[in-house]
């Protein structure tokens, strides 16, 4: 509104309880990205919850680019798996001498899961100017976060989730109707699991190591190690 005062906090700045914050840090550290599932269902009101945690995201410029899909007929599902199933064998032929590695590896669950979502960025993405001029990207930043949302608030409630990316763009959106100007992102995979991975899968299966947290954090300049890592993290 024109000549209107700037915002200003009205909200606290009191830190959480320490229950409190240990639950949120346990929900980061023990978030898995999940590939084997326990069949079962999502409670329509437990589902609600995740997506409302989903769309409390952060977004650039507040554009809210996500849109989520919720599949629901069992004959989509099977050709959204066949889409994946067709780009895991040109993926594993593209990595070369990993190929057979790699096609033991279990890399979705989109049978398995009790409830299966396509995410898109919305058409019109390009009005959004804020924020997005000279980092065009951030749209995609933004969903990724409502991702990571839902991520940690499945794993509040006990459940698995799982991001698939290994698909072709253009067959996805062609199967749940994706209008041009629109992209899909990731097919997510959700429902209850019979344990979590104790590492992440890849780790656990010897395929990547998370990197020390001093290779990624810097002082001031790009390479230069930062005094807030302790020796022993990095």
């Amino acid at each position: 509104m024109s000549g209107a005062e700037p915002t200003t906090p009205t909200v606290p700045a009191q830190p959480y309880t320490e229950a409190e914050r240990r639950a949120v840090y346990r929900a980061i550290e023990e978030r898995r990205d999940m590939r084997h599932f326990a069949g079962g269902a999502v409670a329509p009101e437990v589902l609600q919850r995740l997506l409302r945690a989903a769309h409390h995201a952060p977004s650039v410029g507040f554009m809210q680019p996500w849109r989520f899909i919720r599949i629901t007929r069992p004959a989509l599902r099977q050709q959204l798996h066949e889409v994946v199933e067709a780009e895991r064998l040109l993926t594993a032929d593209a990595l070369g001498v990993r190929r057979e590695e790699f096609m033991r590896l279990k890399v979705q669950g989109v049978l398995d899961a009790a409830e299966l979502l396509v995410v898109a960025l919305a058409d019109g993405r390009e009005a959004h100017i804020f924020g997005r001029r000279t980092l065009p990207r951030m749209d995609l930043a933004s969903a990724a976060c409502a991702i990571q949302n839902l991520w940690l608030a499945a794993r509040a409630e006990g459940l698995g989730m799982g991001w698939v990316s290994i698909f072709d763009p253009a067959a996805l959106a062609a199967l749940v109707g994706i209008p041009a100007g629109a992209e899909p992102i990731a097919l997510l995979c959700l429902g209850p699991v019979h344990g979590f991975y104790e590492e992440p899968m890849l780790q656990q299966e010897r395929w990547a190591q998370r990197a020390p947290l001093g290779d990624v954090v810097f002082d001031d300049v790009w390479g230069v190690a930062s005094s807030v890592v302790a020796p022993a993290q990095g």
